[in-house]
């Protein structure tokens, strides 16, 4: 099969969900309705969080961030989507493809790591109390974030130095509705097997280290609240992860259906997975922490008030 180097390839093709026009529409809709819920709700948050001084901890400035990062993760796949189908084009071009693939993991990365910092941080809150003011300092805070990003930043480059280093041939459709790079790896025309070692080894590295701090601080956590005496002190202490534990299932359990769609070949399942992971989970992030949190809940009502 005649092949040229990706440098030359000027677009690749997003096959999507479906190539029903009766369908694109809804498609539309729907998807536009979620990204704009999505943005609406994690806005929300950051601007309850910032605009009320009782939110100023160190939790709510990592949920903050959270939102940050989720709007982000959003914003990197559903408005080049929504431009596609109204445009009636399946197109995406090299370069945007590239960025696409670079800002997703980006994302994708810091919202993994931001989530195993906030549970060191319920974890020092729960088995520390007493020393939580002093370990959990501002500065300390700031620092675990920006280190996130930093590491978020390699872990993008290094997807995007793995498509980029790969030769295709021309005509590329992938059966998805992002740049995903084991998508793309799999129609590529040159040997791409230390490209597959080296993604998932990276894969194993930046998401295999946050998870096992999550269960590390969450096995340290439950150790703490079953040594409480009253069951009302047990609930109030797991209740202070409550939120936080939903999102890590949601977040996890998206992301192990798209591994299980990819390990079975079935490009529809990996497309729906795909969508839950990078549509779903963002935009039901901010509910579960709305309606799971008072704080949370009455600094957005304050928001209300002010603007009615």
């Amino acid at each position: 099969m005649e092949s040229q180097n990706l440098t030359t390839v000027s677009k690749f093709l997003l096959l999507g969900i479906s190539d029903d026009p009766e369908l694109q529409p809804i498609l539309f809709g729907l998807f536009l309705h979620m990204y704009l819920v999505t943005v609406l709700g994690n806005l929300l948050i950051v601007l309850a969080i910032t605009s009320d001084s009782h939110l100023h901890t160190p939790m709510y400035f990592f949920l903050s961030n959270l939102s940050l990062a989720d709007m982000g993760f959003s914003t990197t796949t559903i408005p080049k989507m929504l431009v596609n189908i109204q445009a009636h084009s399946k197109s995406i071009s090299y370069a945007g493809c590239l960025t696409q693939v670079s800002f997703f993991y980006l994302f994708g990365c810091l919202d993994n790591l931001i989530l195993a910092v906030m549970a060191y941080d319920r974890l020092v809150a729960i088995c520390y109390p007493l020393q939580y003011p002093v370990i959990m300092s501002p500065r300390l805070c700031g620092l675990l974030v920006l280190v996130s990003f930093l590491i978020s930043l390699f872990d993008s480059q290094m997807h995007r130095m793995i498509v980029s280093q790969v030769t295709f041939c021309s005509d590329v459709e992938i059966p998805h509705v992002f740049c995903d790079p084991p998508q793309l790896l799999h129609f590529a025309c040159s040997d791409t097997s230390t490209n597959y070692i080296l993604m998932y080894f990276i894969a194993a590295i930046f998401g295999g280290v946050p998870v096992s701090g999550i269960l590390y601080s969450y096995a340290r956590i439950v150790s703490s609240i079953l040594r409480v005496s009253s069951a009302g002190g047990k609930y109030k202490a797991f209740s202070t992860c409550g939120s936080h534990l939903s999102v890590v299932c949601l977040f996890y359990g998206t992301g192990i259906g798209i591994y299980l769609s990819s390990v079975v070949h079935s490009p529809t399942k990996s497309v729906v997975a795909s969508v839950m992971y990078t549509m779903v989970t963002p935009m039901l992030n901010p509910f579960i922490y709305s309606l799971r949190n008072r704080d949370i809940k009455r600094a957005l009502w304050r928001i209300i008030n002010r603007t009615a």
